[in-house]
């Protein structure tokens, strides 16, 4: 005798697929990384295009997965909210990614790396949030992720009202602080695009504990 879970395989598609997108968020952080770490004037791009190509694809693959599964473990409005939330993630990483790019002999002395740091430990919590959703709607668990989530995302905004402050006391140059002053605002939007997905799982786990 075959189960309505074993017959539509309680929309395990769905787990992989979402857990496939946050490590693609996570690998794009990781690309981040190790090219500031670099300190190359010249910087390539590929990882970050072969991780965003690899988010799109994905969330693609969800949207078609949706119109054919007829039973899903989660919401599809649910689903579909988490992909978007995720696809953002290394849609931002690429964009700072593109624009430091261009400038990066100017910018070899300017510390990214440490913001940088605080972006790929808030994916990595991201990953274990998707993770914990196939492992069931454990609150405590899921609340203790997303409290870990919030407080990078606040040391961040801490963080970026600093920058604020040395940035025009210690700047001359107009061209070179507006520069800085962008791409440190991209790493904490980055930063934000995770704890608006964390958000997202966290809601799911409420609605369905």
């Amino acid at each position: 005798m075959f189960s309505l879970q074993t017959i539509f395989g309680k929309g395990d598609k769905f787990y992989g697929l979402l857990e496939a997108s946050a490590d693609a968020a996570r690998q794009s952080t990781r690309a981040l990384i190790a090219m500031l770490n670099a300190k190359s004037p010249n910087p390539s791009l590929d990882e970050f295009k072969v991780a965003r190509r690899r988010e799109k694809e994905i969330m693609a693959q969800i949207s078609q997965a949706l119109v054919n599964t007829f039973v899903t473990a989660l919401e599809r409005e649910d689903i579909e909210a988490l992909s978007a939330a995720l696809y953002k993630i290394p849609k931002t990483v690429e964009k700072f990614a593109e624009r430091y790019a261009l400038f990066a002999d100017q910018l070899v002395d300017v510390d990214y790396a440490s913001r940088a740091a605080m972006l790929e430990r808030s994916t990595e919590i991201i990953v274990e949030m998707v993770r914990q959703l196939r492992r069931g709607m454990k609150l405590e668990e899921m609340k203790a992720l997303n409290d870990r989530m919030q407080a990078i995302e606040s040391e961040a905004d801490r963080l970026i009202l600093e920058l604020y402050k040395d940035l025009f006391s210690e700047t001359t140059n107009a061209v070179r602080l507006l520069l800085r002053k962008d791409l440190f605002e991209l790493l904490e939007k980055a930063i934000d695009r995770c704890r608006d997905a964390g958000n997202v799982i966290y809601t799911i786990v409420l609605k369905n504990s």
